[in-house]
């Protein structure tokens, strides 16, 4: 890769790497690492950060850590894509009503985002990705 190689974050990895106990923290940080080595070019969709906080205030029950991750992502060092109607329009490829209950809107979007943005990667654990031809990071 001669540019500068972009990478999508998905949710479970902010999870991964914000919570010790998580099953892909270790990972996570390895992951990190070598995105900095690599000078990624690291994009935050802020439908993941929403799920990564619901999930750390619904199911870790950490409002605190899910305070203190918006309020990090707001951060001029993280790049925070939004979301548009075209990028909407754009998941619905990737998302159908027979799909598995595992796979959310939530997940096409960040699918959608990769495309829009030419990603060389999504940054997740999340075999969904890779069925719909994406790159994991932990592959780079």
């Amino acid at each position: 890769m001669s540019r500068q190689p972009v990478i999508i974050v998905d949710a479970d990895a902010i999870i991964g790497q914000t919570d010790a106990k998580d099953p892909h923290h270790q990972k996570s940080m390895e992951i990190s690492q070598k995105l900095l080595e690599l000078k990624a070019q690291v994009l935050y969709p802020v439908t993941a950060i929403l799920e990564a906080n619901a999930h750390m205030q619904r199911v870790l029950h950490s409002t605190a850590d899910a305070y203190e991750v918006a309020q990090m992502m707001t951060d001029s060092a993280f790049t925070v894509v939004e979301v548009s109607k075209q990028t909407l329009t754009k998941a619905l490829k990737y998302f159908n009503p027979t799909t598995s209950k595992k796979n959310t809107l939530f997940d096409c979007v960040v699918a959608a985002i990769a495309e829009e943005h030419e990603a060389d990667a999504i940054f997740s654990f999340d075999q969904f990705y890779t069925k719909k031809g994406f790159t994991l990071a932990e592959k780079l």
